[in-house]
């Protein structure tokens, strides 16, 4: 386990399923709920041994893993708190929707030790909060903030979208604003992707879902950055801005190519050399875990190439981008050498920025991110030149 530092919980349940989302999840079923529970718990058994490991980070996502009642999220954060060493995690990370926790769910969160809460707000206007698909309203914010704070959790991440349909540059301003006067220390942002399986996805196949033009999404990208810049929040991914101190070390370890266990139902895992991909189905994954406490649908041997294309990609998320040296001392030869033509032809086009100890995106190139990364895809005869 030395290797592996975070562990990432899924927790399928929801009250609503957005219009928007295409993760795993399901609507929540008292009884279903606690089958997976028990479920989770052996999987977690049965491949962490003994008690109290010490991790880094811990995450707990969905779903909505507030959307169990007192009873489930107790016994859930009773499991992690038996086999991992709470005390000792630099960071410990639970999704919360406004309106699903109340005072008794919040003082249990800080109780189990819970150190930072991701806050799924989406947008501060009841009109496109309906739309989405979601069940809270404004007010609900305000009220969630308000027991977050008294319970002085003081580590809180805002989820914030834009380019949602019908939504103006002009909302999307108003909205940011609202979502900033909570003074927070962090705010993750994401522009719409309209995802397969989706409501929204079945809207825009039939043209019934009017979205932003392409300028007006630059605009709010833009207006995004420049007002997180003046509020003193500090770019330090491609969607996500933080106070000094206050950057999610969980999801650096994803961008840093860092490895992770994975639990729960298509939870994903990244060990060394392998990637772990967990059943999907509910009722495959609860009757796998309680077999034999390992519901795999699929194990991918990572190859060289594979993992290069990785550090590159998630690498080039982050402001700082990419370190030379450090590529250098993981693979034993030169991201210079290998993409040689790539780095001087995306530099003469000004989507990144090469110099003697990095690589990384300009702005420009932060807009046009999947353009930037398709460059780097290689083959494995590239890696037989260097």
């Amino acid at each position: 386990m030395e290797q592996v530092k975070s562990v990432y919980i899924h927790i399928p349940f929801c009250q609503q399923i957005c219009h928007y989302c295409d993760f795993v999840k399901f609507f929540y079923n008292e009884k279903l709920a606690t089958e997976y529970l028990y479920a989770l718990e052996n999987e977690i058994n049965e491949n962490i041994k003994g008690r109290k490991n010490k991790v880094r980070t811990l995450y707990i996502g969905g779903g909505t893993p507030t959307a169990l009642n007192l009873k489930q999220l107790r016994f859930l954060l009773t499991i992690i708190d038996k086999k991992f060493d709470v005390a000792s995690c630099e960071e410990y990370t639970i999704e919360v929707n406004p309106g699903d926790i109340d005072e008794e769910k919040t003082k249990l969160l800080k109780d189990y030790g819970i150190t930072r809460i991701s806050f799924g707000v989406q947008v501060m206007d009841d009109t496109l909060l309906k739309e989405l698909g979601r069940v809270h309203r404004v007010r609900d914010v305000y009220h969630t903030v308000d027991l977050l704070n008294r319970q002085q959790f003081t580590n809180i991440s805002l989820d914030l979208m834009y380019a949602l349909p019908n939504q103006t540059v002009e909302q999307f301003k108003t909205s940011l604003n609202a979502a900033l006067s909570f003074n927070l220390p962090h705010y993750a942002t994401y522009g719409l992707q309209i995802e397969p399986k989706t409501i929204f996805y079945l809207r825009h196949r039939k043209g019934l879902l009017p979205r932003p033009t392409e300028d007006d999404e630059v605009r709010m990208y833009e207006l995004l950055k420049e007002t997180m810049r003046k509020n003193g929040i500090r770019q330090y991914e491609i969607s996500n801005f933080a106070k000094p101190g206050y950057e999610s070390k969980h999801n650096l370890t994803y961008w840093s190519n860092g490895f992770y266990y994975g639990f729960g139902a298509g939870a994903h895992g990244y060990l060394p050399g392998k990637r772990i991909i967990n059943l999907r189905p509910l009722p495959a994954y609860v009757k796998k875990a309680m077999e034999d406490g390992k519901p795999v649908l699929q194990t991918e041997e990572i190859t060289l190439r594979e993992n290069v294309e990785e550090e590159v990609f998630l690498g080039l998320r982050k402001l700082e981008g990419i370190n030379k040296r450090q590529f250098l001392n993981k693979f034993g030869f030169s991201i210079d050498v290998l993409y040689k033509r790539e780095l001087e032809s995306l530099t003469e086009s000004r989507l990144l920025d090469v110099g003697d100890e990095y690589v990384r995106l300009t702005d420009e190139g932060m807009l046009l991110a999947n353009v930037v990364f398709e460059k780097f895809m290689i083959e494995e005869k590239d890696l037989l030149r260097v």
